[in-house]
């Protein structure tokens, strides 16, 4: 089926972007565990749509659990410790996070391959972008396969561009506009550290490309992202 435009009216207006990127990364969780993967690998989807974290939270005690003082009959918390005031407080950007994990459990859980659904959130300023790169950057030098999907149109800036940025290979760089796929194997290949790229690019009424998501050195799955957008569109009864 074409690509919508989930940020601009008429289609943004029928559903928020945010429940279809959250459905999309459940629609790809469940492809993938579905078929593909082998029994020791499985996908989650991690979705934060606020991009916030807590703040000044005090340990806490439940004064009516087994062990603690006195006999209440009711639980109650109660703050027994107070960390002391931070002696700098450095801006910083949480961006909200629509990814797909995919974990191995040989060994222990281990990620082995990551799946970034963009948010316009990741585009709109230069530090959110930066941040971006930086967390698919340090994916990429733990050894851990990613895929970059951008269908946001209401921003402009390309992740990958700026992930290469970063990595001071500015000869691999993407067309600024436009919408894009791009996977990345990272690989030492004959005593060298290298990262294969696969980059798509697409548009607005086109079809999602498939792409290949290494979980291991030797095994690839295809992520059929067509048929998981059109999964998600019929379950939000967008068709």
């Amino acid at each position: 089926m074409p690509l919508l435009d989930h940020f601009h009216p008429p289609w943004s207006e029928r559903r928020h972007w945010q429940a279809f990127h959250s459905r999309w990364a459940s629609a790809i969780s469940d492809a993938l565990n579905a078929q593909g993967l082998p029994e020791y690998l499985f996908a989650e989807p991690t979705v934060d749509v606020g991009g916030q974290v807590q703040v000044d939270v005090a340990t806490l005690e439940d004064v009516g659990s087994p062990g603690a003082k006195g006999t209440a009959t009711s639980s109650l918390a109660t703050a027994i410790e107070s960390p002391p005031a931070a002696t700098w407080v450095v801006p910083a950007v949480f961006p909200a996070t629509f990814e797909v994990r995919v974990i191995s459990t040989e060994g222990g859980p281990r990620l082995v391959a990551a799946i970034e659904l963009v948010s316009p959130a990741n585009k709109d300023r230069p530090e959110s972008r930066r941040v971006f790169a930086i967390k698919c950057a340090s994916y990429l030098a733990q050894g851990i396969s990613v895929i970059i999907m951008d269908v946001v149109t209401s921003r402009s800036a390309n992740l990958h561009n700026e992930i290469m940025d970063l990595l001071r290979t500015e000869d691999f760089r993407m067309a600024p506009e436009g919408l894009y796929a791009t996977a990345y194997r990272p690989i030492r290949r004959e005593s060298r550290d290298v990262i294969d790229v696969w980059p798509a690019t697409f548009g607005v009424g086109d079809r999602l490309p498939s792409l290949a998501l290494y979980v291991a050195v030797d095994l690839a799955v295809m992520v059929e992202f067509e048929a998981s957008y059109q999964e998600t569109c019929q379950r939000l009864r967008l068709l």
